[in-house]
């Protein structure tokens, strides 16, 4: 689980980056509206809507713009024009990278995905050339706090799969799709507030980078996580240590 808590960490800190962006509201607004257009626009009974939320509120959207999103959604505006697409390929060192998007032009965003894997020295794949590396999964991350027993104990109790504490005391969670709220629910009511909660793809197998490698890696991710259509990055790639990747 070492590479997967690395990776997570600089994913997270980089996400913490792009909330400074205003184009982060851009692709929040668009997974909100077809949240609730897919789901209801309730955020009681729509899950994948009640996580997105939880994120809008996480980089301070104003609440009046997520529910003039979600009034969009659910009444069948704007939202009918977007789709979701997800993209696959290798970046440097071989690493696969998963790319989720949403847009309402197709073309636009392929040439746009193919054109960030070829700069920075990657290649965009077909369907299904690295989908099969990589597993749904809920994943809740707590920064340390001192409190990481109790924090395994109560993730255990509340049906987690699995639990990882990294050596700087950070304790990540792992759970079914189908648990993934439940378990948040859980954590939280136990008073223990998460840093980051999400529905990701998680890497079953790792590919290892030196410092070389893992720059050139992190500068593709920085490509694709600026194009307004990408809404999320997932790559196997094991970066030598958090230091190097910042």
């Amino acid at each position: 689980m070492a590479g997967h808590s690395k990776w997570s960490n600089i994913k997270h800190r980089k996400a913490g980056q792009d909330a400074k962006k205003a184009k982060v509201f851009t692709k929040l607004i668009r997974e909100l509206t077809v949240a609730a257009r897919d789901g209801g626009g309730s955020v009681e009974d729509n899950p994948s809507l009640r996580n997105l939320v939880d994120k809008a509120k996480a980089v301070q959207m104003p609440k009046d713009t997520m529910e003039r999103a979600i009034v969009r959604g659910a009444g069948g505006q704007d939202g009918a024009e977007l789709v979701s697409l997800v993209y696959e390929g290798y970046g440097p060192g071989g690493v696969a990278v998963m790319v989720e998007t949403m847009t309402d032009n197709k073309n636009r965003t392929v040439a746009e995905v193919r054109h960030a894997f070829s700069k920075a020295g990657g290649n965009l794949g077909t369907d299904g050339s690295v989908a099969y590396l990589f597993e749904k999964k809920g994943q809740i991350v707590f920064a340390a706090a001192g409190c990481e027993d109790a924090v395994l104990e109560a993730a255990i109790d509340a049906g987690a799969e699995d639990v990882d504490v990294a050596a700087d005391g950070t304790v990540e969670v792992t759970t079914s799709p189908e648990d993934f709220a439940h378990v948040k629910d859980a954590l939280a009511a136990a008073e223990f507030e998460a840093e980051t909660a999400e529905v990701a793809m998680i890497p079953q197998t790792y590919t290892d980078l030196d410092d070389e490698q893992a720059e050139k890696v992190l500068r593709l991710l920085d490509l694709l996580e600026d194009l307004d259509d990408v809404t999320n990055l997932y790559t196997n790639a094991n970066f030598p240590n958090e230091e190097d990747a910042t």
